[in-house]
């Protein structure tokens, strides 16, 4: 097994898990969330998305919110950006990352955005470009790596595909994402086997859905490649729109007590966490999707 001894997680939650969220999550909650997450030692976190808010009405306050952040030195803000014009306005923003998607479906493509894989990345060439001349970091995510709502499974070779169509337009990291939750470990490394044909082993991430319960085991099959980086949302946070009543991203807490279990550092203080998870769970009236949270909260109480 070739375990890493550190591994960086990148904090979704803000973005990723509150897109959503059908009542609004005011801007000051945001900002308190974000600051209670770099506080407990994340130092990479995915603010927020400049998108029209008539498809995502949640992200509409995005400047607000990156312009109440108190920007901690070693932390690393980054924002996604589908198109030109998110990007013109992300930048009046200061990111120090923009963040491109790109699907390994040519269904879930066209039925999300209308067009197919190859089309949807080169939308994202000239974002990508004017992202890299500015001196930020372009990410990109390659969502329904291992499954698709439409197609089922999905070859790897298709994440090899959209790999090397990103890494064409100058993206220079990619996380493979389970966007449903259906991948298996299995299927989740030969997915990763993909994306490392075309990128280092510190050039991806994996990014987990927890669906069918599967997130931790992926996590640990892509620790065992190797991999040190992933995508996690604090408290669970993040519901999947394709998935009836599904769980969305891997709680970060949980990813965190694993990880710190098998004597891997990720300079992240979990009862911290655990208090940013609460916060935001106690503003959205539900308890947090963390099995680690739970366990540590019920702990606190009995003691």
């Amino acid at each position: 097994m070739n375990l890493p001894s550190r591994v960086k997680l990148v904090e979704v939650g803000p973005r990723d898990g509150l897109q959503n969220e059908k009542q609004p999550v005011p801007a000051a909650i945001k900002i308190e969330l974000v600051h209670r997450l770099q506080a407990a030692g994340l130092t990479e976190i995915e603010v927020t998305s400049f998108v029209s808010p008539k498809w995502v009405p949640q992200m509409a306050d995005n400047a607000e919110v990156m312009a109440g952040v108190n920007r901690k030195p070693g932390v690393r803000y980054s924002v996604l950006t589908p198109n030109l014009q998110g990007f013109e306005a992300a930048t009046q923003s200061r990111p120090d990352e923009i963040v491109v998607f790109g699907a390994a479906s040519e269904a879930f493509s066209q039925k999300n955005i209308n067009c197919s894989i190859a089309d949807s990345i080169e939308r994202f060439r000239p974002v990508a470009q004017a992202a890299l001349a500015k001196g930020l970091t372009v990410r990109g995510a390659i969502s329904c790596a291992v499954g698709c709502p439409y197609e089922g499974e999905i070859a790897p070779e298709r994440v090899a595909m959209v790999a090397r169509l990103m890494h064409g337009i100058g993206v220079q990291h990619v996380g493979v994402a389970d966007t449903i939750g259906v991948g298996t470990p299995l299927k989740v490394q030969r997915a990763l086997e993909a994306a490392l044909t075309v990128y280092t082993i510190d050039q991806i991430s994996g990014h987990f859905h927890d669906t069918y319960g599967m997130a931790l085991a992926n996590t640990l099959a892509s620790l065992q490649m190797g991999v040190w980086q992933f995508d996690t949302s604090v408290a669970g946070l993040g519901g999947c729109p394709y998935a009836k009543g599904a769980t969305g991203n891997v709680a970060s807490e949980d990813v965190v007590y694993l990880l710190h279990g098998m004597g891997i550092e990720t300079g992240i203080d979990l009862d911290k966490l655990v208090d940013a998870g609460a916060f935001i769970s106690d503003f959205l009236q539900r308890k947090p999707n963390s099995r680690a949270a739970t366990a540590l909260l019920n702990k606190r109480a009995q003691a």
